[in-house]
């Protein structure tokens, strides 16, 4: 019935009728939440529910030995009552409740409202991890801020918890920064880009682009966080910043131009290792800090081509300067940088596995995605751990080996993979496992092209990833897939364009441009040789 499945639910007998006339009262920790729900009870009953009156209500209620993302849910007969400690708790605790409704109290308006019956039930619920996160790469396809919002408002419909969005890249720069106003000039457009796989050669002659005002971003870091979601913001470095170095060549290695980037994959243009491309950068996150309060700041990290830096006389003769043994030395270097300088400001520096590479810095936490060898190192080395393997996680990889499935790139992973997944390798002690801060789904949109594009790659993965992050106890897909069915047909009640169950839809599919399947083993050996060096 629900999704995620909670840690304890029991059906009773009976139910509870909603009117308009149901008054929805609250302790005032809670009001919020409660304030939530009269909003969306509204189009359903006809009218907005009363915040005070007599009788049979819906009633919030602090309780202080509760977690902060946990409640408890009871309907009888005579009213419904959410215990909770926290406002994400108690907006959880909604989320719950409206599941238990009909379908249609998730849409905007309705012809003939009226009455809403809840079954009695009994819920007492937390989640298994503290990190269930969703990647939305806005780098490689702008998504609007209505789009982004809608999104924020499905990933809050499954609990999930973190929205680690994905703001520069090789591709374009997707955030204001006032004291480098090139970044957006410049930075936030493409002149063309690849169709389909990389693989293929071939361009769509289109330019691409948006960004996001600083206005934009508190709007959306604030519209998140009334629905207990945290955005974590990426700034990529020292690789992925051909848009930064289109906008302001001195921040790259050949003193020439270069473009924003058209193709996907790690570009070759990377950032030199001068004293003022590191400045450059803290001005960067200086004003990323006052528009994003999460304690997580993710600075990349991953796929840094080094062939400039061997190539470049200069960046040898900075090695020397600086006592660097090697390119990965010098990466490492970059990373403790910005590692030190998040710290001084009290936030915490995340950054992809290959921050491993030359030695972790002492603040950091690890996003582990290619495999789990990332995360068991880290752990075991007492860093913090996002588990989100490329294999398992990876929801822009193609969904079936049919070849219907638009623009089917990497491995196969399907709603039963997403759901199978589990955040904690294998191996780790009882000690090391607690590093493991949760786990995290990708949206990489390269092979996206607009808003349906990506509700086809999201859902109803996302779904099941939320219950693998969010559920206890043992998992059976079949149960699920009965529950799932259901859940559909809220989706379907939100406009997700979502992928079928028996497959793509003809509107769905992409004849026009090829992908580039592969098994797992072949994506793995891939991640860990490395990208050209």
């Amino acid at each position: 019935m629900i999704i995620p499945r909670p840690a304890q639910f029991t059906l009773g007998e009976g139910g509870f009728t909603l009117t308009s006339a149901t008054p929805v009262l609250a302790d005032a920790p809670l009001e919020r939440a409660a304030r939530q729900l009269r909003g969306a009870l509204a189009p359903s009953l006809g009218a907005l529910p009363p915040e005070g009156g007599e009788g049979a209500a819906v009633q919030f209620r602090t309780d202080s030995t509760l977690g902060e993302e946990a409640y408890r849910l009871a309907v009888v007969r005579d009213g419904v009552l959410i215990e909770a400690s926290a406002h994400a708790g108690a907006f959880y605790a909604v989320q719950t409740l409206l599941q238990l409704l009909p379908a249609r109290v998730l849409r905007t308006a309705l012809a003939v409202p009226g009455p809403l019956e809840v079954p009695c039930v009994s819920v007492a619920d937390e989640p298994r991890f503290g990190w269930r996160g969703t990647l939305i790469d806005v780098a490689r396809r702008f998504l609007p801020k209505r789009e982004l919002l809608r999104y924020i408002d499905l990933l809050a419909l499954h609990k999930l918890n973190v929205l680690h969005l994905h703001l520069t890249d090789d591709q374009g720069w997707r955030i204001e920064i006032k004291r480098y106003p090139r970044l957006t000039e410049t930075g936030s457009w493409r002149r063309e880009s690849t169709v389909g796989s990389s693989k293929h050669g071939r361009l769509d002659g289109r330019p691409h682009g948006g960004f996001y005002t600083q206005e934009d971003i508190r709007e959306i870091v604030a519209y998140a966080a009334e629905r207990a979601i945290t955005v974590v913001p990426e700034i990529d470095l020292p690789g992925h910043t051909q848009a930064a170095i289109a906008a302001y060549p001195e921040l790259g290695n050949t003193g020439g131009g270069v473009e924003v980037g058209t193709a996907w994959g790690p570009a070759r243009h990377v950032l030199n290792a001068e004293d003022t491309t590191v400045e450059f950068f803290k001005g960067v996150y200086e004003e990323v800090l006052d528009l994003f309060p999460s304690p997580y700041v993710c600075v990349g990290g991953d796929e840094c081509v080094q062939a400039e830096w061997r190539e470049s006389p200069r960046v040898q003769e900075r090695m020397r300067e600086l006592g660097l043994a090697d390119e990965d030395a010098l990466q490492s270097w970059y990373i403790r940088q910005f590692d030190a300088f998040l710290t001084e400001r009290g936030r915490k520096l995340l950054g992809w596995d290959e921050i491993l590479a030359g030695g972790l810095a002492e603040g950091a936490t690890v996003m582990s995605w290619r495999g789990t060898r990332g995360a068991v190192a880290a752990a075991r080395a007492g860093h913090d751990v996002v588990a989100c393997p490329l294999t398992d996680v990876y929801f822009d990889f193609r969904q079936s080996e049919s070849a219907d499935e638009p623009i089917g790139v990497g491995c196969v992973t399907t709603v039963e993979d997403a759901y199978a997944f589990e955040p904690v390798p294998a191996g780790l002690t009882p000690e090391e496992a607690v590093h493991v801060l949760g786990g995290q789904a990708q949206l990489w949109t390269e092979v996206v092209d607009g808003a349906r594009g990506l509700d086809y790659l999201a859902f109803p993965r996302v779904s099941a990833f939320a219950e693998a992050v969010w559920s206890g106890g043992e998992r059976d897909f079949k149960e699920f897939g009965g529950r799932l069915v259901r859940h559909l047909e809220r989706l379907d009640a939100l406009g997700v364009e979502y992928r079928p169950l028996g497959g793509p839809l003809p509107w769905q599919t992409r004849p026009d441009a090829v992908g580039w399947g592969r098994d797992r083993a072949a994506m793995l050996l891939d991640v860990l040789g490395g990208p050209e060096h």
